[in-house]
């Protein structure tokens, strides 16, 4: 499966931004996605994942904020993101196929490259 991540962008704070997760060579709709961000000096972090079932997680930091969807007819994932804050400035990647926990980056099995979001205050 090739993931490819698109939207990110420089946003100032309160404001919103939508990316998008496009997938060839496999369905998602049997697929689980996640969004994970990484920022400089930082660990990689979980911010969203959607099952292939629909059923959808969330890291607090962003739970109100950020929404998560799927169209199976585009075979892609979005985040919605809105009410932006600095602190969720980083490389946003799209990545598919968890071995263990939704929650922890390290367990995902695909990865597309990152798109940029910057959150300016």
């Amino acid at each position: 499966v090739q993931l490819q991540a698109s939207g990110g962008g420089l946003v100032q704070a309160g404001g919103s931004l939508r990316l998008s997760c496009a997938a060839s060579g496999r369905s998602l709709s049997r697929y689980t996605v996640g969004w994970i961000r990484q920022s400089p000096g930082k660990e990689r972090e979980f911010v969203a994942a959607i099952a292939w079932s629909g059923t959808r997680f969330y890291a607090d930091s962003v739970k109100g904020r950020f929404t998560i969807s799927r169209d199976n007819a585009k075979n892609t994932v979005y985040l919605q993101m809105n009410s932006l804050k600095p602190e969720d400035t980083g490389n946003y990647y799209c990545a598919g196929n968890p071995s263990g926990s939704y929650y922890v980056p390290n367990d995902y099995n695909d990865w597309g490259q990152g798109t940029q979001v910057t959150v300016s205050s």
